[in-house]
């Protein structure tokens, strides 16, 4: 038989070829085979310092014989939790692999080729890599103080658009849209287009902010069929490795979301440990008070160094290094010190920094020190 040669970029759908896939953080264990460390502190993903609850770990253990058997595909438990926590009923929720896949799956349901899908300059990488999915043209509205300018957003809207994403607090630049912005905003959006909000980072804004100040997106439900609000348990809860997100709103949207979402999308032991960490509240309030002690310690110390940052509720810092921000990042790896450069996002002269331990914020900021110390006897 002949072997015919086939160029495959011929027959892959062409909306499909334009896509630039998502850049994770840089893992631990690639930086210790490159450069041979044995100290290093990854701060580059937004993940939990303290990771999970000890109470989850004990849920993982006590599941581990359910290993042979299929997860619940319909996430009774977890959405029966989730439920009471919300104040909402179980149909108005779809659980995800992550908010990730939930936030694909809206695209997935609601737009394809000739329609539109809005979201913001500087806002996360998967929602214009959504559009791109579907065949759905991405509208890219460009930012007012690197974070959302709702009322141009608002003037974007045409016929064609079919989705807008927003997120609430930002990633990666950390700004937050307030209560009243919101409001004006939700209000104006015709009823056919669907409103995604992204509180993936919910837990840090509100500890941080008051309620005139961020508004929590559940409370709008109720007035808003066309909203969808998204959250994650791989932040606040710890719980990044295990991939579990929810996603809420009216019953309507949520069945078409769980009509297309794969089965048993989320394992048995991600859903056992959202149950856990979920219940464990003072664990979350825990890492919260952390995290605002580490904000404090960063910001004072970039302070010292005459280095400006943008403002952020969540639970991490975009650093403005000017034009050596790659040259920075690289020589912090040679310290140990992974933060994320975030270029893709047209911050060019941005380094994002996750919260740490105490520890590993002060390792960041003598790090930093000595980088900056050794480019200026450089010059």
């Amino acid at each position: 038989m002949n072997e015919i040669n086939v160029a495959y970029c011929d027959v892959v759908q062409p909306q499909i070829l334009g896509i630039h896939p998502y850049i994770p953080g840089k893992p631990v264990s690639e930086l210790q085979r490159e450069l041979d460390l044995t100290y290093i502190s990854k701060l580059a993903s937004n993940e939990n310092p303290l990771g999970a609850s000890p109470a989850v770990l004990t849920a993982i253990q006590n599941e581990l014989k359910e290993i042979a058997r299929y997860p619940d595909g319909s996430a009774y438990a977890l959405k029966s939790e989730l439920s009471e926590f919300l104040s909402i009923s179980p149909e108005q929720l779809a659980i995800g692999n992550g908010s990730n896949e939930l936030l694909e799956l809206v695209a997935r349901v609601f737009a394809g080729p000739g329609d539109e899908i809005l979201y913001s300059q500087y806002a996360f990488a998967v929602y214009p890599i959504s559009a791109q999915v579907v065949g759905a043209t991405g509208i890219e509205v460009p930012a007012k103080n690197w974070g959302h300018d709702l009322p141009a957003m608002l003037m974007a809207i045409t016929e064609k658009t079919k989705v807008i994403y927003l997120a609430n607090p930002n990633n990666p630049t950390g700004t937050v849209f307030n209560r009243k912005e919101w409001e004006n905003f939700i209000s104006q959006v015709p009823k056919t287009v669907i409103v995604v909000l992204d509180e993936a980072y919910i837990e840090y804004a509100q500890a941080q902010l008051n309620a005139d100040e961020y508004a929590n997106g559940i409370d709008y439900l109720a007035d808003y069929s066309n909203l969808l609000v998204s959250r994650t348990f791989s932040k606040a809860y710890g719980l990044a490795s295990l991939r579990v997100g929810y996603m809420a709103g009216c019953k309507e949207i949520i069945q078409y979301i769980n009509q297309l979402r794969a089965p048993f999308n989320v394992n048995h032991y991600a859903q056992a440990a959202a149950v856990s960490a979920l219940a464990d509240q003072a664990f979350v309030e825990k890492v919260l008070l952390l995290n605002q002690q580490g904000m404090r310690q960063i910001q004072e110390a970039l302070s010292s160094l005459a280095i400006d940052s943008i403002p952020s509720a969540g639970n991490f810092l975009c650093i403005d290094l000017g034009e050596n921000a790659l040259k920075v990042n690289q020589k912090l790896l040679e310290e140990g010190v992974i933060v994320r450069p975030v270029s893709n996002y047209g911050l060019h002269h941005f380094l994002r920094v996750s919260i740490g331990t105490q520890v590993e914020n002060k390792h960041f900021i003598d790090a930093l020190k000595s980088v900056l110390l050794s480019m200026t006897k450089d010059l």
